[in-house]
């Protein structure tokens, strides 16, 4: 899985009660396809058990500086990772990282590496708060380490709520990703997606919609931030959850949906239209719920706005807009239709009946049809895969080549 497979992660834990979230954090690596070695400080395995570790990494776990066989660990470790990640990082740990102690292992590969550091603090909110702790996290980015700072939350037990909590392991993981990802393919790039379902009221309970789950859209607003990308998020209810970094903007009706993306294109160097907004709403809702015993014979239905083209007037010179069409029947012949009458440069076409390439699921097949006339048919994958796949070709739509 892009950007992790294949990939050496050396990933440091330190001792803190955070440290259980570690080992989440190695397995979704491991998932990806990435290589995890795991170095354990000594506070770590009062914590964590490094057989667990092992377990979720197929992979040795290092946890001495010195010992027989062991006396260059630090320097071969810190060669072969892609990226070092350290979560959950104490605040002592970061104190001797930052002053370049070298007195343990997991110090001594922060040394001895060429490859991006990631710290990840985790601790008490007093403790974070501290003026010696902000110094040294202020020095770290110095250095060039790259900080996640800790979310607000609850703390360990008696301690309450604050800031100082580590960040779960899937928003870990999604900064990792953007730090192993091609340098800055799409930095400085303003980036627009849509995604999710929207909702047309029948009566104050009731609605018209359909069965996205946002998961396309959201795969795409996380692959183009992954990318260096400035990337907001107009979002429909969703059934999945949001990386952090991704600005979002929530709305209910189609009609809402239009209104934020037309204010946000006239910045955006790209949209990518992976909504399923609802194209008919009720012409008259009612204003309190409908009851079985007056229910009414039928329901009028109205036409919504078009998205794509009430907002083509605020599209930024130049900016790519990409399109998604999902049929039933004459799937390909679709996709170009909308691809002409919207005025894009790629549309996404996708068959709604194919099993494993509708709503609800984490695969897609889908085909790529550009301005141009060329056909990309895609086989079936991982809708993050499918996502990357969008951008790579609004790369080359960008470079012009």
């Amino acid at each position: 899985m892009r950007p992790f497979d294949g990939r050496r992660i050396l990933l440091g834990i330190t001792g803190g009660i955070a440290s259980y979230k570690s080992a989440w954090l190695a397995r979704l690596l491991t998932q990806a396809g990435a290589e995890v070695d795991v170095v354990m400080t000594r506070a770590a395995q009062e914590f964590v058990g490094a057989v667990t570790l092992q377990a979720l990494t197929g992979r040795a776990v290092h946890t001495e500086l010195f010992g027989s066989a062991h006396a260059l660990d630090h320097i071969e470790l810190a060669r072969a990772a892609d990226l070092v990640a350290v979560a959950p990082s104490t605040a002592d740990f970061i104190a001797r990282a930052t002053h370049g102690h070298a007195d343990d292992l997991l110090s001594a590969c922060l040394l001895a590496t060429e490859a991006p550091i990631l710290l990840v603090p985790a601790m008490n909110d007093r403790m974070w708060a501290h003026a010696q702790t902000q110094r040294n996290i202020a020095h770290a980015r110095q250095l060039g380490y790259h900080i996640l700072a800790p979310d607000t939350g609850p703390l360990a037990a008696g301690e309450g709520s604050g800031p100082g909590r580590m960040p779960e392991p899937e928003t870990i993981l999604a900064h990792m990703g953007r730090l192993l990802e091609r340098p800055g393919t799409l930095a400085g790039v303003t980036v627009v997606v849509t995604a999710g379902p929207t909702r047309e009221a029948v009566d104050p309970v009731r609605y018209l919609s359909n069965r996205s789950s946002g998961k396309m859209g959201v795969e795409v607003a996380a692959a183009a931030w992954r990318r260096g990308a400035s990337v907001r998020l107009v979002a429909g209810p969703l059934s999945v959850p949001v990386p952090a970094g991704i600005e979002v903007i929530s709305v209910e009706t189609t009609a809402e949906m239009a209104e934020a993306v037309g204010a946000a294109l006239p910045a955006a160097d790209v949209l990518i239209m992976a909504a399923a907004p609802a194209d008919f709403r009720p012409a008259a809702p009612a204003t309190t719920k409908i009851k079985k015993r007056s229910a009414p014979a039928r329901v009028e239905l109205v036409s919504t706005a078009d998205i794509l083209v009430t907002t083509r007037a605020q599209r930024k010179a130049g900016a790519v807009i990409v399109g998604f069409a999902l049929e039933t029947n004459d799937v390909l012949n679709g996709g170009r239709e909308k691809l002409a009458a919207k005025e894009l440069d790629l549309v996404v076409v996708n068959d709604a009946t194919e099993p494993g390439a509708g709503f609800g699921v984490d695969t897609n097949r889908v085909t790529i049809i550009s301005r141009n006339g060329e056909e990309v048919a895609l086989p079936l994958m991982d809708k993050r895969d499918v996502a990357d796949a969008i951008l790579d070709r609004v790369e080359v739509l960008r470079r012009g080549t």
